[in-house]
């Protein structure tokens, strides 16, 4: 799907490499993304990942934004 230089591109901006992000997409894959609380936990372990943190207010914005499908469809555009 993805190119190496995605995955160039996104380590250099995170510090996470290749095969830790596509460890969380196949976890993605087999979670209900429209449940609250699956949403948060994986919130919680990028920031665990990436040493960002997110404020209470931010997160409650991905959540709202992911359970109403606002999440942008091209996101190798974000990197």
């Amino acid at each position: 799907m993805f190119g190496d230089n995605f995955y160039k591109k996104v380590e250099k901006k995170t510090k996470v490499n290749k095969d830790t992000i596509l460890g969380l997409a196949k976890k993605l894959q087999n979670s209900n993304m429209k449940d609250e609380k699956t949403i948060r936990e994986v919130i919680h372990e990028i920031s665990n990942l990436t040493g960002k943190d997110v404020t209470k207010e931010k997160e409650d914005k991905i959540v709202s934004s992911i359970i109403k499908d606002k999440v942008p469809k091209n996101i190798d555009k974000m990197f």
